[in-house]
């Protein structure tokens, strides 16, 4: 990255974040009203306005392209269980602007910070203990249940936490069990956002995101194993096609 570049970046990332900082205070807020007020199903369009802000912001202040590649494959009117790897907080966003209304599985921690975790409870997240693996497999299974058949989709990244884009972690069969139980296909996800955007880095890399979203594949009729290794397997040979850098 040559100096010209870096300036660019180190000014961009500042005033993201700053933005960022600001937004997030701000529906932070108005959540705990607006959860009160709001019906459900205008709670996700509303804080997804926060969401949008923030991936409008990113992408031109850091200069940062985005190419999402199957768009055809995502049907609101199913839910789905939605897998994808987890390697910076960008999916976190633009998977719930892509698949709204949709729930995700994430630590109960987050929901104790201030305003952050005031928005997120917004959307009816299903939050873990990952401390207590055995409890936590069971909410899932029974939150996700309920929040599918409500019609909304459940979001789960099976790395279980965030990953660099270099490293590779099993994937848990959290997602298919809750698929083949639920009868409801899996929504597979893949991406590079690690690059761009690096988890737990203030400095945010031009360059390109490229999101890859897979044909559903069915949980009638198998079992969960089977539907895992469907899931691996696919999720795995897609990634390995993603570019290499921002």
């Amino acid at each position: 990255m040559n100096i010209g570049t870096l300036l660019r970046s180190w000014v961009g990332s500042t005033v993201f974040f700053v933005y960022y900082a600001l937004s997030t205070i701000l529906f932070g807020l108005m959540a705990p009203f607006a959860t009160i007020i709001l019906p459900k199903d205008v709670r996700q369009p509303v804080l997804n306005l926060h969401n949008k802000g923030l991936l409008f912001v990113f992408r031109v202040l850091c200069g940062v392209k985005i190419e999402i590649i199957g768009r055809e494959h995502i049907n609101k009117n199913r839910p789905v269980v939605l897998v994808a790897n987890h390697q910076s907080e960008w999916e976190t966003y633009v998977l719930q602007v892509l698949m709204a209304p949709v729930s995700t599985v994430l630590k109960k921690e987050l929901l104790s910070m201030p305003f952050f975790g005031w928005g997120l409870r917004m959307v009816q997240p299903i939050a873990i203990d990952r401390s207590k693996r055995t409890n936590a497999l069971k909410q899932i299974m029974s939150q996700g249940k309920e929040r599918l058949e409500d019609g909304r989709s459940v979001l789960i990244f099976p790395e279980g936490t965030r990953t660099k884009p270099t490293e590779v972690k099993e994937f848990n069969k959290g997602a298919a069990m809750l698929a083949t139980s639920a009868n409801v296909p899996i929504l597979p996800v893949v991406h590079n956002a690690g690059y761009a955007w690096p988890s737990k880095s203030f400095l945010k890399k031009p360059g390109a995101i490229r999101l890859v979203i897979g044909p559903v594949i069915e949980s009638e009729g198998k079992k969960t194993g089977q539907l895992h290794d469907e899931m691996t397997a696919w999720m795995r040979a897609e990634m390995a096609k993603l570019p290499k850098g921002a």
